[in-house]
């Protein structure tokens, strides 16, 4: 029997690389309940029965303790969602008292408008102007309009007004006296309009107004005395217009009773420690999706009843020690999506009773033990990645709970996954190995492509490698994978692993590329082709593997330029990017898979094309049906090979190009795609190019018979029994 391929012999070598992370013991032993009562950490009570279950379990959608307790109080309602329904809870009562039933109690109205009580409702009927009613009034709708401007003492008349609705209008301009005499207004809501600047006292007379509500304007900027008068207004929203800076005075010097300020989607890159001095009675702020950058120390310190504070989708690189000093009541606290660059534990100290953080966006690869242990009443976490939920083992619901690929249990999320990911393993391997055995065992008429076909094989039979690898991780961290989860990622022999999958998929397409353009030069160009010899096919053959292996470490070789390339998911392998990715890795693998890979794969194709076409010409101009029989059926068995290298790859190329695009891409797809789509070529292609081959089945035929001639000439009664036996 012949020697094995040196890269089948790399392979191996590389199995026995990988061994000893496998069989490494990784389980620690679980901690027994103290005294039968309390649960050990990590762990979380199934309400009154005498049973625990680990954080993973709690808040999955699936009752997991028998009676349904790890699925209660999931729901995070704590911050403004607790604020809004109190205050609505307290407001309903005193509008079921307001109510003056369905009949219409205004005398003059528009007819195209609907009257119900003393409200009139004029929404969407193209007025320009504001129209006249009753004087009696006490709610007006006047939304979807095309009314483009409010001038003096428009609304003097409605003494008795309340509730003011002029959202998505073509409002610009607010004359300085327009809401005069509005002095029974609750709720003024001017959203959606083109509102560019608002004169100083434009509020004065709306001595009981509650609602504000200007967002989705062109605001650039808040002037002195804007808001005087509103000295009842708990809700003011100025989300999405184009503020640029605060005024360095206090703003609750004008709005004593302000609760609720929404300042998201402007442009604030600075907050002064004036701006909210006076704010006593603050309790939810959001600031999201603006450009702070900087925010002077004890800016909000004097919130002491503030319950939400929203910071993210801004520019904040650091979290200083005193940034969240005097919020004693903070409940809710968002500061994802900002470029941080560490996080400490000290900012977090003073937040005894925070309920929910999120850290959404955040890469943290290295939170200190102490950063959340203080936070003792904390109940919903939201992170980036799963795997910093192991840093939270005392908090009950920590979000997300798998990235797609892997969850807090299992390296493979699921269970198909994970049965699947053996079954073709196991098939990959040993159809690629039954390849190389046999056709190092049957001699072939051309042994140049013979060689090429094994070295394929061997390409393809680190793909199974992989696979077997990755399915024996899963079982080896089951149950407990997120406790290993950063330290895997991080390893080297996921390093290793992740290039060796590389490794497999790139020999794998530039040999199918070479052997295509051979098969194509051959019978285009049949006599003035020349025909490669020995040596000339072993030096293209090495010069691809040294090229894959290039390919494969040199991610390895330039960690600061590529960072964690392959560590950036349990099965390491770099197939999308994200935000967080280097731009010289993110290059990297768009010059791999949208470049080289693509190129590949459209000359497979146009190849194949120039082979029927040619194969088509020269049956039509001999008029005989078997001219380059061969040729074609190796050419047609060429094309299925094609055809799976179509299903493997298109779905690659599309998931790079829309990752490039910064399109969300659901782990779960990720996940598919390396189990099942990338190893399509690795398991299909020895049977599809060796196995159901009509010249590789009769060379085995044959090999059996001259083996079966042998016995019966070594041990003729043997024989003769054998065939007695078959033919009963």
């Amino acid at each position: 029997m012949r020697l094995l391929p040196p890269p089948l012999l790399l392979f191996l070598f590389l199995l026995l690389l990988m061994l000893p992370s496998l069989l490494c013991a990784a389980a620690e032993p679980p901690l027994p309940l103290s005294g039968g009562q309390t649960c050990p950490l990590g762990q979380f009570p199934c309400g009154n029965l005498p049973a625990c279950l680990p954080q993973a379990l709690h808040c999955n959608g699936e009752d997991d303790c028998g009676n349904g307790a790890d699925e209660e109080n999931c729901v995070d309602d704590s911050g403004w969602l607790q604020i809004l329904g109190d205050m609505l809870a307290v407001r309903n009562s005193r509008v079921l008292l307001e109510e003056e039933g369905n009949a219409c109690g205004l005398e003059l109205f528009p007819q195209q408008c609907r009257c119900q009580g003393r409200a009139v409702d004029c929404t969407q009927q193209d007025l320009a102007t504001v129209p006249w009613v009753s004087s009696n009034v006490t709610r007006m709708d006047l939304k979807k309009n095309k009314i483009h401007s409010l001038l003096d003492n428009q609304f003097a008349r409605y003494r008795s007004l309340k509730k003011l609705f002029l959202q998505n209008n073509k409002i610009w301009l607010i004359s300085a006296r327009a809401f005069a005499g509005l002095s029974q207004l609750k709720m003024l809501f001017l959203s959606h309009n083109r509102i560019r600047q608002l004169k100083p006292r434009v509020f004065e007379d709306l001595h009981r107004l509650e609602w504000l509500m200007l967002d989705n304007n062109r605001i650039a900027q808040i002037v002195p005395r804007v808001f005087a008068g509103l000295r009842s207004l708990y809700f003011l929203y100025l989300l999405n217009n184009s503020v640029g800076r605060l005024p360095n005075t206090s703003l609750c010097a004008e709005l004593p009773k302000l609760s609720w300020l929404e300042l998201e989607g402007n442009r604030i890159q600075v907050l002064h420690r004036a701006v909210f001095q006076e704010c006593h009675e603050f309790t939810v702020l959001v600031l999201r999706r603006n450009k702070l950058r900087w925010i002077q120390e004890g800016t909000f310190s004097r919130l002491s009843r503030l319950v939400e504070l929203d910071l993210s989708s801004n520019s904040l690189a650091q979290i200083p020690s005193w940034l969240f000093t005097g919020l004693s009541q903070l409940q809710q606290l968002n500061i994802s999506y900002n470029p941080l660059e560490e996080l400490l534990p000290g900012p977090f100290e003073s937040l005894s009773q925070l309920r929910s953080l999120s850290l959404e966006g955040l890469e943290i690869p290295n939170i200190h033990n102490l950063t959340f242990q203080k936070l003792t009443n904390l109940s919903h976490i939201y992170f980036k990645k799963f795997q910093y939920c192991s840093s939270v083992p005392h908090v009950r619901s920590c979000k997300p709970n798998t990235d797609g690929i892997s969850s807090l249990e299992n390296l493979l999320a699921s269970i198909i996954l994970r049965v699947s990911v053996w079954v073709i393993a196991c098939l990959t391997c040993l159809g690629n190995l039954f390849v190389i055995c046999m056709r190092s065992l049957v001699a072939a008429e051309n042994s140049q492509h013979a060689m090429a076909i094994k070295s394929l094989c061997c390409a393809d039979g680190l793909m199974g490698i992989y696979l077997f690898i990755i399915g024996a991780l899963d079982l080896k961290y089951s149950g407990e994978y997120n406790k290993h989860a950063q330290g895997w990622m991080g390893s080297l022999q996921c390093q290793l692993l992740g290039s060796l999958a590389m490794l497999s998929s790139e020999v794998s397409v530039l040999l199918l590329t070479y052997m295509t353009l051979e098969k194509y030069f051959s019978i285009v160009f049949p006599f003035s082709h020349y025909r490669a010899g020995k040596k000339q096919t072993i030096s293209v053959l090495v010069a691809i593997w040294l090229l894959g292996f290039s390919l494969s470490i040199v991610p390895l070789c330039c960690k600061e330029t590529f960072g964690n390339y392959y560590g950036r998911n349990g099965v390491c392998f770099p197939l999308h990017s994200d935000l967080a990715e280097r731009p010289s890795a993110r290059g990297y693998s768009t010059t791999i898979y949208l470049g080289l890979n693509l190129a590949a794969f459209i000359t497979i194709v146009f190849a194949y094309s120039g082979m029927f076409y040619s194969i088509h010409t020269t049956a039509s101009r001999t008029g005989e049906g078997g001219v380059c029989s061969r040729e074609v059926a190796i050419a047609k068995r060429f094309f299925f090979i094609v055809f799976t290298d179509a299903l493997c790859w298109i779905p690659i190329f599309l998931l790079k190009l829309l990752s490039l695009l910064q399109v969300e891409i659901p782990g779960t797809i990720t996940s598919w795609v390396v189990i099942f789509i990338l190893p399509i070529n690795s398991a299909l292609n020895p049977i599809l190019y060796t196995i159901t081959t009509t010249s590789f089945q009769e060379k085995l035929k044959g090999c059996l018979r001259s083996k079966q001639l042998e016995l019966h000439q070594s041990h003729p009664s043997f024989t003769l029994v054998t065939l007695q036996a078959s033919s009963t």
